[in-house]
């Protein structure tokens, strides 16, 4: 992954997307290590992490996560799931940031050179050409190493750059061991209510609207 001396670059997380990645590779993600790694690349201008939250639940397994980013360098946007009922009667949730994240990347585009995309996600491909026609670099890191790849061909083929998360296990990566405990790990898992419903958040769960 190449930086140019003086580049300007921001980071913007597809929260959901990069969850589904890992977690399809089997590691997590430690984020204070991801910020501590790209600082010592350049000038970071913004980390942005983008996810959609549910708000009705008492407790969500996320939030810690989400406050953590929040008050340790990371800039965070979210927006409330969208509910909807299957063909079976099953509740489903649905949660896309992807116009939050290109608009962001369109506005702050003329404040940075380098526009780094943890996404595999091919919606983005119009977006990555467009900035690109203005003269910014676009890297994105996915994967290419589970079947089916994460990253979608014609995404990773507009990246001026594209980087497997594999090579960057080590660099981001959370050591065996160092997953702090859950805040709310008292077995009780009872949402209340008859709807089907998971109580651990599992962000690959989302379904893009």
């Amino acid at each position: 992954m190449h930086f140019y001396p003086g580049e300007r670059f921001a980071l913007f997380i597809d929260g959901a997307n990069l969850y589904a990645t890992a977690k399809a590779l089997n590691f997590e993600i430690d984020y204070k290590k991801l910020l501590t790694f790209f600082r010592a690349k350049g000038h970071m201008v913004h980390a942005n992490y983008y996810t959609a939250l549910v708000e009705d639940q008492d407790y969500s397994p996320i939030r810690p996560l989400i406050d953590w980013l929040d008050y340790n360098g990371y800039t965070m946007v979210t927006k409330p799931t969208k509910e909807f009922t299957d063909a079976a009667g099953r509740r489903k949730l649905k949660g896309n940031m992807d116009i939050e994240l290109a608009v962001d990347v369109m506005d702050m585009m003329m404040h940075i050179d380098h526009i780094v995309l943890f996404s595999g996600d091919g919606d983005f491909r119009s977006l990555l050409e467009t900035v690109q026609r203005r003269g910014k670099r676009v890297t994105v890191i996915s994967t290419l190493a589970t079947q089916p790849a994460m990253v979608a061909d014609e995404l990773r083929r507009q990246a001026d750059e594209f980087v497997d998360i594999v090579t960057l296990r080590n660099e981001l990566g959370r050591a065996p061991g160092q997953r702090p405990p859950r805040n709310n790990d008292t077995g009780n898992n009872d949402t209340g209510n008859n709807e089907e419903f998971d109580d651990d958040y599992d962000e690959d769960e989302y379904e893009d609207i």
